[in-house]
Protein backbone atom coordinates (compact mmCIF):
# COMPACT_ATOMS: atom_id res chain seq x y z
CA UNK A 1 0.00 0.00 0.00
CA UNK A 2 1.28 3.47 -0.90
CA UNK A 3 2.45 5.40 2.15
CA UNK A 4 0.92 8.85 2.48
CA UNK A 5 3.31 10.65 4.81
CA UNK A 6 6.27 8.49 5.80
CA UNK A 7 9.19 7.95 3.45
CA UNK A 8 12.36 5.93 4.00
CA UNK A 9 13.42 8.27 6.81
CA UNK A 10 10.31 9.59 8.49
CA UNK A 11 8.14 12.48 7.30
CA UNK A 12 9.94 15.22 5.41
CA UNK A 13 9.03 18.33 3.45
CA UNK A 14 9.39 22.08 3.18
CA UNK A 15 8.69 23.84 6.46
CA UNK A 16 5.27 25.41 6.89
CA UNK A 17 4.08 23.79 3.67
CA UNK A 18 1.94 20.66 3.88
CA UNK A 19 2.75 18.12 5.18
CA UNK A 20 5.49 19.75 7.25
CA UNK A 21 3.12 22.07 9.13
CA UNK A 22 2.60 22.54 12.87
CA UNK A 23 -0.91 21.12 12.49
CA UNK A 24 0.38 17.83 11.12
CA UNK A 25 3.23 17.75 13.67
CA UNK A 26 0.68 18.07 16.47
CA UNK A 27 -1.45 15.33 14.93
CA UNK A 28 1.62 13.07 14.65
CA UNK A 29 2.17 13.65 18.35
CA UNK A 30 -1.41 12.66 19.19
CA UNK A 31 -1.33 9.63 16.87
CA UNK A 32 2.08 8.35 18.00
CA UNK A 33 1.22 9.00 21.62
CA UNK A 34 -1.95 6.96 21.16
CA UNK A 35 -0.21 4.06 19.40
CA UNK A 36 2.47 3.82 22.10
CA UNK A 37 0.08 4.19 25.02
CA UNK A 38 0.53 0.76 26.54
CA UNK A 39 -0.03 -0.13 30.16
CA UNK A 40 -0.90 2.06 33.14
CA UNK A 41 2.48 3.76 33.71
CA UNK A 42 3.05 7.43 32.93
CA UNK A 43 4.17 7.44 29.33
CA UNK A 44 6.97 9.66 28.10
CA UNK A 45 8.49 10.87 24.84
CA UNK A 46 11.90 12.45 24.28
CA UNK A 47 12.03 15.14 21.60
CA UNK A 48 15.24 16.37 20.03
CA UNK A 49 15.90 18.63 17.07
CA UNK A 50 18.64 20.11 14.93
CA UNK A 51 19.27 23.83 14.52
CA UNK A 52 16.72 24.78 11.84
CA UNK A 53 14.58 27.85 12.40
CA UNK A 54 11.43 25.78 11.96
CA UNK A 55 12.51 23.45 14.76
CA UNK A 56 11.03 25.75 17.40
CA UNK A 57 7.65 25.68 15.67
CA UNK A 58 7.53 21.91 15.14
CA UNK A 59 8.93 21.13 18.59
CA UNK A 60 6.16 23.07 20.33
CA UNK A 61 3.52 21.53 18.08
CA UNK A 62 4.71 18.02 18.87
CA UNK A 63 4.84 18.76 22.59
CA UNK A 64 1.22 19.89 22.33
CA UNK A 65 0.23 16.73 20.50
CA UNK A 66 1.95 14.30 22.84
CA UNK A 67 0.76 16.00 26.02
CA UNK A 68 -2.77 16.09 24.60
CA UNK A 69 -2.50 12.31 24.23
CA UNK A 70 -1.47 12.01 27.88
CA UNK A 71 2.27 11.57 27.26
CA UNK A 72 4.92 13.44 29.26
CA UNK A 73 7.34 15.25 26.94
CA UNK A 74 11.05 15.47 27.72
CA UNK A 75 12.45 18.23 25.50
CA UNK A 76 16.15 17.87 24.67
CA UNK A 77 16.84 20.86 22.41
CA UNK A 78 19.46 20.69 19.62
CA UNK A 79 21.18 17.30 19.80
CA UNK A 80 22.31 14.65 17.27
CA UNK A 81 19.90 12.02 15.99
CA UNK A 82 21.92 9.13 17.52
CA UNK A 83 21.73 10.89 20.89
CA UNK A 84 17.93 10.91 20.67
CA UNK A 85 17.93 7.19 19.93
CA UNK A 86 20.30 6.57 22.86
CA UNK A 87 18.34 8.78 25.28
CA UNK A 88 15.04 7.15 24.32
CA UNK A 89 16.41 3.98 25.87
CA UNK A 90 18.37 5.64 28.68
CA UNK A 91 15.39 7.68 29.89
CA UNK A 92 13.06 4.66 29.57
CA UNK A 93 10.88 6.57 27.15
CA UNK A 94 8.08 4.96 25.16
CA UNK A 95 8.97 6.85 22.00
CA UNK A 96 11.66 9.16 20.67
CA UNK A 97 11.36 12.01 18.16
CA UNK A 98 14.03 13.77 16.13
CA UNK A 99 12.95 16.91 14.30
CA UNK A 100 15.38 17.18 11.40
CA UNK A 101 15.74 17.00 7.64
CA UNK A 102 19.27 15.64 7.98
CA UNK A 103 21.49 16.96 5.17
CA UNK A 104 18.74 19.01 3.46
CA UNK A 105 18.79 22.84 3.43
CA UNK A 106 17.21 24.78 6.28
CA UNK A 107 13.95 25.36 4.39
CA UNK A 108 13.13 21.66 4.84
CA UNK A 109 12.40 19.78 8.02
CA UNK A 110 11.32 16.33 9.05
CA UNK A 111 10.08 14.07 11.82
CA UNK A 112 11.87 10.81 12.65
CA UNK A 113 10.32 8.47 15.19
CA UNK A 114 12.04 5.86 17.37
CA UNK A 115 10.50 3.07 19.41
CA UNK A 116 11.38 2.36 23.06
CA UNK A 117 14.26 0.16 21.86
CA UNK A 118 15.87 3.12 20.07
CA UNK A 119 15.24 1.75 16.58
CA UNK A 120 13.29 3.54 13.87
CA UNK A 121 9.69 2.44 13.60
CA UNK A 122 8.63 -0.46 11.42
CA UNK A 123 6.52 0.06 8.31
CA UNK A 124 3.60 -1.48 10.18
CA UNK A 125 3.75 1.03 13.03
CA UNK A 126 4.16 3.96 10.64
CA UNK A 127 1.10 2.74 8.72
CA UNK A 128 -0.93 2.64 11.95
CA UNK A 129 0.11 6.22 12.71
CA UNK A 130 -0.83 7.29 9.18
CA UNK A 131 -4.25 5.68 9.55
CA UNK A 132 -4.92 7.72 12.69
CA UNK A 133 -3.69 10.96 11.12
CA UNK A 134 -6.59 10.98 8.68
CA UNK A 135 -9.24 10.29 11.29
CA UNK A 136 -10.94 12.34 13.97
CA UNK A 137 -8.73 11.74 17.01
CA UNK A 138 -10.93 13.51 19.55
CA UNK A 139 -11.69 10.22 21.28
CA UNK A 140 -7.98 9.63 21.82
CA UNK A 141 -7.37 12.88 23.72
CA UNK A 142 -6.50 12.47 27.38
CA UNK A 143 -8.91 13.42 30.12
CA UNK A 144 -8.16 16.73 31.81
CA UNK A 145 -6.47 15.09 34.77
CA UNK A 146 -4.31 12.90 32.51
CA UNK A 147 -2.85 15.55 30.20
CA UNK A 148 0.90 15.10 29.90
CA UNK A 149 3.54 17.39 31.37
CA UNK A 150 6.47 18.91 29.50
CA UNK A 151 9.94 19.66 30.80
CA UNK A 152 13.29 20.53 29.30
CA UNK A 153 15.95 18.00 30.29
CA UNK A 154 19.32 19.35 31.38
CA UNK A 155 22.63 17.55 30.96
CA UNK A 156 21.72 15.62 27.81
CA UNK A 157 24.85 16.85 26.01
CA UNK A 158 27.03 15.48 28.80
CA UNK A 159 25.27 12.12 28.61
CA UNK A 160 25.96 11.81 24.89
CA UNK A 161 29.54 13.02 25.25
CA UNK A 162 30.24 10.28 27.79
CA UNK A 163 28.44 7.71 25.63
CA UNK A 164 30.59 8.61 22.61
CA UNK A 165 33.84 8.51 24.61
CA UNK A 166 32.99 5.08 26.03
CA UNK A 167 32.98 3.60 22.52
CA UNK A 168 36.78 3.71 22.68
CA UNK A 169 38.93 1.73 25.13
CA UNK A 170 40.09 3.81 28.10
CA UNK A 171 43.71 3.57 27.02
CA UNK A 172 43.02 5.17 23.62
CA UNK A 173 43.61 8.91 23.47
CA UNK A 174 43.76 11.34 20.57
CA UNK A 175 46.79 13.20 21.87
CA UNK A 176 49.14 14.24 19.10
CA UNK A 177 46.37 14.54 16.50
CA UNK A 178 45.24 17.85 15.09
CA UNK A 179 41.62 17.40 14.02
CA UNK A 180 39.56 19.83 11.99
CA UNK A 181 35.82 19.20 12.40
CA UNK A 182 32.92 20.68 10.47
CA UNK A 183 29.68 20.46 12.44
CA UNK A 184 27.53 21.69 9.52
CA UNK A 185 26.06 24.40 11.80
CA UNK A 186 23.89 21.55 12.96
CA UNK A 187 22.92 19.42 15.91
CA UNK A 188 26.45 18.36 16.93
CA UNK A 189 27.95 21.85 17.10
CA UNK A 190 28.50 21.57 20.85
CA UNK A 191 29.00 17.88 21.54
CA UNK A 192 31.34 16.79 18.72
CA UNK A 193 34.21 19.23 19.40
CA UNK A 194 33.85 18.52 23.13
CA UNK A 195 34.27 14.75 22.65
CA UNK A 196 37.42 15.19 20.56
CA UNK A 197 38.91 17.73 22.97
CA UNK A 198 38.19 15.59 26.04
CA UNK A 199 39.95 12.67 24.31
CA UNK A 200 43.07 14.82 24.00
CA UNK A 201 43.00 16.08 20.42
CA UNK A 202 44.02 19.51 19.21
CA UNK A 203 40.64 20.56 17.78
CA UNK A 204 39.90 23.17 15.13
CA UNK A 205 36.17 23.65 14.65
CA UNK A 206 34.15 25.16 11.81
CA UNK A 207 30.42 25.07 11.13
CA UNK A 208 29.67 25.63 14.81
CA UNK A 209 27.77 28.92 14.67
CA UNK A 210 24.17 27.97 13.79
CA UNK A 211 21.74 30.81 13.23
CA UNK A 212 18.67 28.85 12.15
CA UNK A 213 19.25 29.25 8.42
CA UNK A 214 22.86 28.19 7.82
CA UNK A 215 22.59 24.46 8.59
CA UNK A 216 24.35 22.47 5.82
CA UNK A 217 24.95 25.74 3.93
CA UNK A 218 28.30 25.39 2.15
CA UNK A 219 29.47 23.17 4.97
CA UNK A 220 29.15 19.69 6.40
CA UNK A 221 29.37 16.26 4.82
CA UNK A 222 27.49 17.26 1.66
CA UNK A 223 29.73 20.29 1.04
CA UNK A 224 33.20 19.48 2.39
CA UNK A 225 35.12 22.17 0.45
CA UNK A 226 35.32 24.43 3.52
CA UNK A 227 36.75 21.55 5.55
CA UNK A 228 39.29 20.71 2.86
CA UNK A 229 40.50 24.32 2.98
CA UNK A 230 40.66 24.29 6.77
CA UNK A 231 42.64 21.02 6.84
CA UNK A 232 45.18 22.60 4.50
CA UNK A 233 45.20 25.91 6.37
CA UNK A 234 45.87 24.48 9.83
CA UNK A 235 47.82 21.43 8.58
CA UNK A 236 45.43 19.08 10.29
CA UNK A 237 46.04 15.34 10.40
CA UNK A 238 42.39 14.68 9.56
CA UNK A 239 39.14 16.46 8.85
CA UNK A 240 35.72 15.24 10.01
CA UNK A 241 32.54 16.49 8.31
CA UNK A 242 29.18 15.74 9.90
CA UNK A 243 25.75 16.52 8.46
CA UNK A 244 22.96 18.56 10.02
CA UNK A 245 21.78 15.89 12.45
CA UNK A 246 25.18 14.18 12.79
CA UNK A 247 24.09 10.70 11.72
CA UNK A 248 26.55 10.64 8.81
CA UNK A 249 30.23 11.46 8.39
CA UNK A 250 32.74 12.11 5.64
CA UNK A 251 36.50 12.20 6.28
CA UNK A 252 39.09 14.48 4.67
CA UNK A 253 42.65 13.14 4.87
CA UNK A 254 45.77 15.24 5.44
CA UNK A 255 46.16 15.80 1.69
CA UNK A 256 42.63 17.21 1.37
CA UNK A 257 41.23 14.08 -0.30
CA UNK A 258 37.65 13.11 0.56
CA UNK A 259 37.08 9.64 2.03
CA UNK A 260 33.54 8.30 1.64
CA UNK A 261 31.51 5.85 3.68
CA UNK A 262 32.59 2.80 1.69
CA UNK A 263 36.25 3.35 2.57
CA UNK A 264 35.37 4.05 6.21
CA UNK A 265 33.37 0.82 6.48
CA UNK A 266 36.33 -1.05 4.99
CA UNK A 267 38.65 0.40 7.66
CA UNK A 268 36.29 -0.48 10.50
CA UNK A 269 35.53 -3.96 9.16
CA UNK A 270 39.22 -4.83 8.77
CA UNK A 271 40.10 -3.40 12.18
CA UNK A 272 37.25 -5.17 13.97
CA UNK A 273 37.97 -8.45 12.19
CA UNK A 274 41.59 -8.31 13.38
CA UNK A 275 40.36 -7.63 16.92
CA UNK A 276 37.75 -10.42 16.63
CA UNK A 277 34.97 -7.92 17.23
CA UNK A 278 33.28 -8.25 13.84
CA UNK A 279 30.06 -10.25 13.74
CA UNK A 280 28.51 -11.82 10.68
CA UNK A 281 31.94 -12.19 9.03
CA UNK A 282 31.26 -9.09 6.97
CA UNK A 283 29.23 -5.92 6.74
CA UNK A 284 25.88 -4.70 5.40
CA UNK A 285 25.69 -1.95 2.79
CA UNK A 286 23.29 -0.85 0.06
CA UNK A 287 23.22 -1.47 -3.66
CA UNK A 288 24.94 1.92 -4.06
CA UNK A 289 28.18 0.83 -2.40
CA UNK A 290 31.17 0.50 -4.69
CA UNK A 291 32.18 -2.81 -6.22
CA UNK A 292 35.68 -2.12 -4.97
CA UNK A 293 34.45 -2.47 -1.39
CA UNK A 294 32.94 -5.87 -2.15
CA UNK A 295 36.17 -7.06 -3.77
CA UNK A 296 38.23 -5.79 -0.83
CA UNK A 297 36.10 -7.66 1.66
CA UNK A 298 36.20 -10.84 -0.43
CA UNK A 299 40.00 -10.67 -0.52
CA UNK A 300 39.96 -10.47 3.28
CA UNK A 301 37.60 -13.44 3.60
CA UNK A 302 34.61 -11.27 4.48
CA UNK A 303 31.21 -10.83 2.84
CA UNK A 304 29.20 -7.80 1.75
CA UNK A 305 25.43 -8.12 2.16
CA UNK A 306 23.52 -5.57 0.09
CA UNK A 307 20.13 -3.99 0.78
CA UNK A 308 17.87 -1.39 -0.79
CA UNK A 309 18.92 2.24 -0.39
CA UNK A 310 18.16 3.62 3.07
CA UNK A 311 19.83 3.14 6.43
CA UNK A 312 16.65 1.61 7.89
CA UNK A 313 17.00 -1.32 5.48
CA UNK A 314 20.64 -1.70 6.43
CA UNK A 315 19.71 -1.79 10.13
CA UNK A 316 16.91 -4.30 9.53
CA UNK A 317 19.31 -6.67 7.77
CA UNK A 318 21.91 -6.22 10.50
CA UNK A 319 19.40 -7.12 13.19
CA UNK A 320 18.03 -10.11 11.31
CA UNK A 321 21.43 -11.61 10.51
CA UNK A 322 23.55 -10.54 13.51
CA UNK A 323 25.91 -8.08 11.82
CA UNK A 324 27.39 -5.24 13.85
CA UNK A 325 28.79 -3.04 11.06
CA UNK A 326 26.74 -1.55 8.26
CA UNK A 327 26.12 1.66 6.40
CA UNK A 328 25.95 3.65 3.21
CA UNK A 329 28.42 5.21 0.83
CA UNK A 330 27.02 8.61 1.86
CA UNK A 331 28.52 8.20 5.34
CA UNK A 332 25.64 6.71 7.32
CA UNK A 333 27.54 4.14 9.37
CA UNK A 334 25.76 1.98 11.93
CA UNK A 335 27.83 0.26 14.62
CA UNK A 336 25.25 -1.74 16.53
CA UNK A 337 27.59 -2.47 19.44
CA UNK A 338 27.25 1.22 20.30
CA UNK A 339 23.95 2.43 18.88
CA UNK A 340 20.77 1.72 16.98
CA UNK A 341 21.16 4.22 14.15
CA UNK A 342 23.85 5.97 12.14
CA UNK A 343 26.30 7.94 14.27
CA UNK A 344 28.82 10.10 12.43
CA UNK A 345 30.88 10.97 15.48
CA UNK A 346 31.14 7.42 16.83
CA UNK A 347 32.15 6.16 13.36
CA UNK A 348 34.80 8.89 13.16
CA UNK A 349 36.17 7.81 16.55
CA UNK A 350 36.69 4.28 15.21
CA UNK A 351 38.67 5.71 12.30
CA UNK A 352 40.74 7.83 14.68
CA UNK A 353 41.44 4.76 16.81
CA UNK A 354 42.76 2.93 13.73
CA UNK A 355 44.96 5.91 12.87
CA UNK A 356 46.40 6.00 16.38
CA UNK A 357 46.95 2.25 16.50
CA UNK A 358 48.80 2.07 13.18
CA UNK A 359 50.68 5.35 13.49
CA UNK A 360 50.19 5.86 9.76
CA UNK A 361 48.76 8.93 8.00
CA UNK A 362 45.03 9.04 7.32
CA UNK A 363 45.62 8.95 3.55
CA UNK A 364 47.16 5.50 3.96
CA UNK A 365 44.84 4.13 6.64
CA UNK A 366 41.66 5.17 4.81
CA UNK A 367 42.59 4.06 1.30
CA UNK A 368 41.72 0.40 1.67
CA UNK A 369 40.71 -0.25 -1.94
CA UNK A 370 40.70 1.32 -5.38
CA UNK A 371 37.10 2.26 -6.26
CA UNK A 372 35.80 1.10 -9.62
CA UNK A 373 34.25 3.79 -11.85
CA UNK A 374 30.68 4.47 -10.81
CA UNK A 375 28.16 6.70 -12.58
CA UNK A 376 24.83 7.90 -11.16
CA UNK A 377 22.29 9.93 -13.09
CA UNK A 378 18.70 10.95 -12.33
CA UNK A 379 15.70 10.91 -14.66
CA UNK A 380 12.86 13.20 -13.57
CA UNK A 381 9.43 11.62 -14.04
CA UNK A 382 5.99 13.20 -14.08
CA UNK A 383 3.84 10.11 -13.76
CA UNK A 384 3.30 6.55 -14.83
CA UNK A 385 5.49 3.55 -14.01
CA UNK A 386 8.30 3.55 -16.59
CA UNK A 387 10.24 0.87 -14.71
CA UNK A 388 7.41 -1.58 -15.44
CA UNK A 389 7.56 -0.92 -19.18
CA UNK A 390 8.82 -3.94 -21.11
CA UNK A 391 11.20 -1.84 -23.19
CA UNK A 392 12.81 -0.38 -20.07
CA UNK A 393 12.99 -3.78 -18.36
CA UNK A 394 14.69 -5.29 -21.39
CA UNK A 395 17.20 -2.43 -21.52
CA UNK A 396 18.03 -2.93 -17.83
CA UNK A 397 18.40 -6.69 -18.28
CA UNK A 398 20.71 -6.15 -21.25
CA UNK A 399 22.81 -3.68 -19.25
CA UNK A 400 23.08 -6.07 -16.31
CA UNK A 401 24.09 -8.86 -18.64
CA UNK A 402 26.84 -6.78 -20.22
CA UNK A 403 28.22 -5.68 -16.85
CA UNK A 404 27.90 -9.24 -15.55
CA UNK A 405 26.73 -8.06 -12.12
CA UNK A 406 24.52 -6.37 -10.77
CA UNK A 407 13.73 9.53 -1.96
CA UNK A 408 11.39 12.14 -1.94
CA UNK A 409 11.75 13.58 -5.42
CA UNK A 410 10.00 12.10 -8.47
CA UNK A 411 13.23 10.65 -9.81
CA UNK A 412 14.47 7.36 -11.17
CA UNK A 413 18.14 6.85 -10.30
CA UNK A 414 20.24 4.97 -12.80
CA UNK A 415 23.58 3.71 -11.52
CA UNK A 416 26.12 1.39 -13.06
CA UNK A 417 29.65 0.49 -12.07
CA UNK A 418 32.46 -1.42 -13.69
CA UNK A 419 36.16 -1.31 -14.43
CA UNK A 420 35.70 0.46 -17.79
CA UNK A 421 34.40 4.03 -17.33
CA UNK A 422 33.65 4.39 -21.03
CA UNK A 423 31.50 1.29 -20.91
CA UNK A 424 29.41 2.41 -17.94
CA UNK A 425 28.92 5.90 -19.40
CA UNK A 426 27.61 4.31 -22.61
CA UNK A 427 25.32 1.92 -20.73
CA UNK A 428 23.89 4.54 -18.36
CA UNK A 429 23.33 6.90 -21.27
CA UNK A 430 21.45 4.19 -23.14
CA UNK A 431 19.22 3.42 -20.17
CA UNK A 432 18.50 7.12 -19.65
CA UNK A 433 17.44 7.40 -23.29
CA UNK A 434 15.07 4.42 -23.06
CA UNK A 435 13.46 5.56 -19.78
CA UNK A 436 13.11 9.12 -21.09
CA UNK A 437 11.45 7.92 -24.28
CA UNK A 438 8.91 5.90 -22.29
CA UNK A 439 8.34 8.82 -19.91
CA UNK A 440 7.71 11.19 -22.82
CA UNK A 441 5.33 8.73 -24.44
CA UNK A 442 3.30 8.29 -21.25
Amino acid sequence: MKRRYFGTDGIRGQSNIYPMTPDLAMRVGIAAGTIFHRGSHRHRVVIGKDTRLSGYMLENAMVAGFTAAGVDAFVLGPIPTPAVAMLTRSLRADIGVMISASHNPYEDNGIKLFGPDGYKLSDDLETKIEDLLEKDMTAHLAKSENIGRAKRVDGVHDRYIEHAKRTLPRDVTLQGLRIAIDCANGAAYKVAPAVLWELGADVVTIGNEPNGTNINLNCGSTSPVALQKKVDEVRADIGIALDGDADRVIIVDETGTIVDGDQLMAVIAESWAESQLLRGNGIVATVMSNLGLERFLEDKGMALARTAVGDRYVVEHMRQHNYNVGGEQSGHIVLSDYGTTGDGLVAALQILAAVKRTGKPVSEVCRRFEPVPQLLRNVRISGGKPLEDMQVRKAIADAESELARNGTEPLIRVMAEGDDRGQIERIVGGLIDVISSVRNAA
